[in-house]
């Protein structure tokens, strides 16, 4: 049987009845000879979606596509084909602000969907419509710990993302909040000093999984630590990860929070994407932004209205959290188009083939001898490793080539200056990771 059902014969001759034309080629005339492709497509008998994209995107010739090597919270994943359709589907396309149920049931039943997802992938009880991006809802959820606890300090793990501690400082400040990173150690969180900053004034410790590193750790003791101190422990993760990792309510962690890039969407040049935040029952009345809830109309009917917006437009400013007014809508319709193509398995699929490639790639890296490992411990999709040779030359020669890796760290702090970022999903080839080495391995300084 056929994943998605093609029109029938009857269907393309009521089709060209309606539209008075006598073959399909006419729905094509207005198009000129000259700019038709009338060559063979010489098509193998079966290719996957990606296949077929990269066999039609050589015949284009592109100049500007890169075949991606690096993440650094932006990754390059198969993004199914028919989500941008979904997209466009009149269904969807329902009034703008979901507070008239009556007319907004297309958009209240995909955020209810996507909620639900959101839930399932992080374990906690419940989620709010979505956030702008994984950034900011890291420092919302900063003020939703600082609500709950009246405590103002936050602790941020210094292996977490440095443009998302950017953004939390940035955040705290405004709001006479004290922020004080935990020290790593060889990558993870130095559990001494966490310890030793524990104390009466801590609202929350935020940690990141994977880490700025893409290194993979165990928070069950961190969880303890926090909890023991009455602080809020906030999980900064990778929503596609977590179809193969634990998830954060299994480490113990009170307020989830992250980015959905991952799910397929495009680079885009950093954006849009979506962030997403889910938490405990117990924590819901703190939670900023909306939330669908499913209700019943007057004939009994399955209805979706919104059933908590704990922010400024509806609270008392001096109560509300947060000011956050609005929902990354759209973006959080082609997270759950994605997820529902994609299914249980197909997610922890993705993870799988990216762990594969992610770990071949960093062995031959090793095998050339212009690269060597800085951490040992687990790792994902991403790594990062170090090389005497100049980061310029590295770009230049991938560039040059078509590819884009090895992103030098030296801007992202002191001692980073000869460390660099590999990051490796399920799209790339066996042929193309080789021919990645390739190149690497014949620069000489």
């Amino acid at each position: 049987m056929l994943k998605y059902f093609p029109h029938t014969m009857s269907d393309l001759e009521e089709m060209k009845k309606t539209l008075h034309i006598q073959t399909l080629d006419d729905l094509f005339k207005d198009i000129p000879q000259s700019v038709r492709w009338t060559k063979d497509y010489d098509l193998k008998e079966a290719m996957s979606e990606t296949e077929i994209r990269n066999y039609f995107e050589s015949l284009a010739q592109k100049t500007n596509t890169y075949k991606v090597f690096s993440g650094l919270g932006f990754y390059d994943h198969y993004e199914p084909a028919l989500i941008k359709d979904i997209l466009s589907r009149q269904e969807f396309l329902t009034a703008y602000t979901p507070y008239q149920p009556e007319v907004a049931q297309g958009t209240l039943t995909y955020i209810f969907e996507y909620q639900s997802m959101i839930q399932t992938l992080t374990g906690m009880d419940t989620s709010n419509a979505s956030m702008y991006d994984g950034t900011t809802a890291t420092a919302e959820a900063m003020f939703m710990a600082e609500s709950i606890t009246r405590r103002k300090r936050c602790l941020i793990a210094s292996n977490v993302h440095p443009m998302i501690v950017d953004v939390v400082k940035t955040y705290a400040h405004y709001k006479g909040l004290e922020v004080e990173l935990v020290s790593s150690k060889e990558g993870l969180v130095d559990r001494e000093d966490l310890s030793s900053k524990l104390d009466e004034k801590v609202a929350c410790f935020i940690v990141q999984k994977p880490n700025f590193y893409g290194l993979v750790e165990s928070f069950h003791d961190i969880a303890d630590l926090v909890h023991q101190n009455k602080s809020i422990f906030i999980e900064n993760a990778d929503i596609s990860s977590l179809g193969l990792l634990t998830s954060p309510k299994d480490d113990g962690a009170d307020i989830a929070v992250g980015d959905c890039q991952s799910l397929g969407m495009p680079l885009s040049y950093g954006g849009p994407t979506l962030g997403y935040m889910a938490t405990l029952k117990q924590h819901v009345r703190k939670m900023p932004g909306r939330i669908c809830g499913m209700s019943y109309d007057s004939e009994g009917r399955r209805a979706f209205v919104l059933t908590l917006q704990a922010r400024e437009q509806h609270i008392r400013r001096e109560k509300a959290n947060s000011n956050i007014c609005s929902n990354q809508s759209l973006m959080a319709l082609y997270a759950t188009v994605y997820l529902s193509v994609m299914g249980p398995n197909g997610i922890r699929k993705v993870n799988e083939l990216s762990y594969q490639n992610a770990h071949y790639l960093h062995d031959r890296l090793l095998q050339t001898g212009k690269f060597k490992d800085v951490f040992n411990a687990p790792f994902l999709k991403e790594f990062v490793m170090e090389t005497l040779l100049p980061s310029d030359l590295i770009q230049k020669a991938l560039t040059d080539k078509g590819y884009f890796g090895a992103v030098s760290l030296e801007n992202f702090g002191e001692g980073m200056e000869n460390l660099v970022n590999f990051a490796v999903t399920e799209k790339r080839t066996k042929a193309e990771i080789d021919e990645f080495v390739s190149i690497l391995e014949g620069l000489s300084w």
